[in-house]
C-alpha cells in the first residue's frame, strides 16, 4: 500500500500533466518505475488511477462549465463533432489495452515518445495565429483532432499537447483549441475511468478511502490551476515552452532505460 505522501505526489503530477502539454501518462509512468525500481507493475495504484482521473475531469467540467452548458443550447452541433472525434480514441484505445497493454508502462516507450511530444509543440507553434471557432469545424477536422488524441495513448505523448496542436494547425484561435481539446477528453477520460474502475471493483480496494479522497482532492485543485495556467501561456503564445521540458526529458529517461537494460548483459 502507498504512503499518503507518494499518493499526494501521484496526485500533484496528474493534476499538473493531464492538462499541461508535457504527457500525464509519461511522467505517471516514469514515477511508478522510480517509485518501485525493477518492476513497476508491483505499484498496484489502479483504484487510486481511477479517482486521480476523476479528480482532473471534474476539473474540465468546473473550469469549462458555460462550454459544457452551451452544448445544450446553442452549440448542440459541437456534441456530434465530440462523437466524431472521440471514435479514432474509443477503437485505437481498446485495440491497445486488448492486444500490447504491456506497452502503455513502459518507461522506455514513454522516454522515447516524449521528445516526439516536444516536436509536436514545436510544429504546433509555427502556425499563423488562428481566428477560427471550433463549433464551425467540420467532421473531417474533427477526425482529425480525435487521431491526434488517440495517438496520445502512447505513454510520453501528451493527449493535450496532440489535440491543442492539431487545432492550431487547423486554424482554431488558441482558445478555441484548447476548449475542443478538452471537451473531447471530458468521454476519453471518463471512458477510461469507467473501464479502470470496473477492474479495480473486481479487485477490491488496494488503497484506503480516506487517502483516495485526498488524492481525488489535490488532482482536481491542481487541475484547475493547471488548466487556469495554460490557457494563459496558449494566449500569449507560449506552447513551445513545453517542448524544452519534452525533449530533454524524454532523452534523459531513454539514456536511463537503455542503461538499465544493458547492466545485467555487462555483468555477464
Amino acid at each position: 500500500m502507498l504512503e499518503l505522501w507518494k499518493i499526494l505526489v501521484l496526485a500533484v503530477v496528474q493534476g499538473f500533466t493531464e492538462f499541461l502539454p508535457i504527457s500525464s501518462s509519461g511522467h505517471l509512468v516514469v514515477l511508478s518505475s522510480l517509485m518501485t525500481p525493477g518492476d513497476p507493475s508491483q505499484l498496484e495504484i489502479s483504484d487510486l488511477s481511477v479517482v486521480l482521473h476523476m479528480g482532473t475531469l471534474l476539473s474540465i467540467v468546473v473550469f469549462f462549465w458555460r462550454r459544457i452548458w452551451a452544448l445544450l443550447a446553442e452549440d448542440r452541433r459541437v456534441i456530434r463533432l465530440l462523437i466524431v472525434g472521440t471514435i479514432p480514441a474509443v477503437v485505437i484505445g481498446l485495440t491497445i489495452e486488448l492486444t500490447c497493454k504491456h506497452l502503455l508502462e513502459s518507461p522506455l516507450l514513454a522516454g522515447l515518445m516524449l521528445p516526439v511530444t516536444g516536436l509536436i509543440l514545436l510544429w504546433a507553434d509555427r502556425a499563423s495565429s488562428g481566428v477560427g471557432r471550433y463549433a464551425d469545424l467540420d467532421d473531417r477536422q474533427s477526425l482529425l483532432i480525435g487521431l491526434s488524441q488517440a495517438f496520445a495513448i502512447l505513454p510520453g505523448i501528451s493527449r493535450s499537447g496532440s489535440t491543442i496542436s492539431a487545432g492550431l494547425r487547423l486554424g482554431l484561435s488558441p482558445t478555441d483549441a484548447a476548449t475542443f481539446s478538452f471537451l473531447l477528453a471530458i468521454p476519453a477520460i471518463g471512458g477510461a475511468g469507467l473501464l479502470k474502475g470496473l477492474e479495480a471493483a473486481k479487485d477490491g480496494l488496494a488503497t484506503p478511502w480516506p487517502h483516495l479522497l485526498a488524492g481525488g482532492v489535490t488532482s482536481f485543485v491542481i487541475g484547475l490551476v493547471a488548466l487556469f495556467w495554460l490557457i494563459q501561456w496558449l494566449q500569449r503564445g507560449r506552447l513551445r515552452l513545453f517542448a524544452w521540458w519534452c525533449i530533454p526529458l524524454g532523452i534523459a529517461v531513454t539514456i536511463w532505460q537503455v542503461w538499465l537494460l544493458v547492466q545485467p548483459a555487462s555483468g555477464l
